[in-house]
């Protein structure tokens, strides 16, 4: 019986090691893909922030925010309450922060910082008025810098080590930390006054500022919300005083001290 012939297309047959060959191209190439991805894995996630860095952050900046209570406890405050509708607190402002801080142990820093307080407070005389029975007015106006360098020390690990190449930030890092430096200061009052020998109103501007010693203690809290950023609330008792200008010669020194309660950020680097 005649055998009918199938037709069909004919190709170079492949070298028995081909197929071998192909195979671990194949594989090789998923180990190096796979490999890709497990390398980019830890650096994606500390750059994303998802809880761990590859060591301990060397530097940290913190920046805050919060309220300077003045304690304007010289005589040039006490007269500028009694004689002017100001009161203590007429010397107290909002203030800002900003601390760079260098690891040199692993729970101290040393912080270089400077912040920034300045009030402007509107007040008349307390007993007289002009002739034209107008209140007299006058403006103070008190601002202090302080730029300081100290310590700041951690009260618990700011972190743990998880194998050779992951570190994590301690959740909640309480710190307390104390320092020194320079502050300028500006204490300045505009406006009309009032002579007390012949009770004529004059107007007059009396300055004062300069540069003097500072020193500070602190205590705060930073709380974790990112493997590079922290919450941050501080505490700060500043202690300064300063010899006053030719305008107030007949005062004593005058009073720069206060205390701070800010709060902020505070970034990894």
């Amino acid at each position: 019986m005649p055998v009918k012939r199938q037709s069909r297309s004919v190709s170079p047959r492949r070298p028995a090691g081909g197929a071998r060959s192909w195979s671990h191209a194949r594989a090789g190439l998923a180990l190096g893909l796979g490999a890709a991805l497990l390398g980019a894995e830890p650096a994606s996630a500390q750059l994303s922030g998802d809880g761990f860095l590859f060591s301990p952050p060397p530097v940290t900046l913190s920046i805050r925010a919060g309220y300077d209570r003045a304690l304007a406890s010289s005589d040039i405050f006490s007269l500028s309450t009694q004689q002017l509708t100001l009161g203590r607190g007429s010397f107290s402002a909002p203030s800002v922060a900003v601390d760079l801080g260098v690891r040199v142990a692993p729970r101290l820093d040393v912080v270089a910082g400077v912040s920034f307080s300045p009030s402007n407070a509107r007040s008349e005389s307390r007993d007289f008025v002009g002739t034209d029975d107008l209140p007299i007015r006058q403006s103070t106006e008190f601002r202090r810098v302080p730029v300081t360098l100290g310590l700041k020390g951690y009260l618990v690990p700011r972190g743990r080590s998880i194998g050779r190449f992951a570190w994590v930030p301690t959740r909640f890092a309480p710190y307390v930390g104390a320092g020194g430096g320079v502050m300028w200061h500006r204490f300045r009052q505009t406006g009309e006054f009032v002579d007390f020998e012949t009770l004529d109103v004059f107007p007059d501007d009396y300055l004062t500022s300069g540069w003097t010693r500072t020193a500070h203690a602190m205590a705060g809290v930073e709380f974790s919300v990112g493997a590079r950023t922290s919450l941050t609330t501080e505490g700060r008792y500043t202690w300064a005083n300063a010899e006053m200008s030719d305008d107030f010669r007949q005062f004593d020194r005058i009073d720069l001290s206060g205390l701070a309660a800010t709060a902020g950020l505070a970034f990894r680097f």
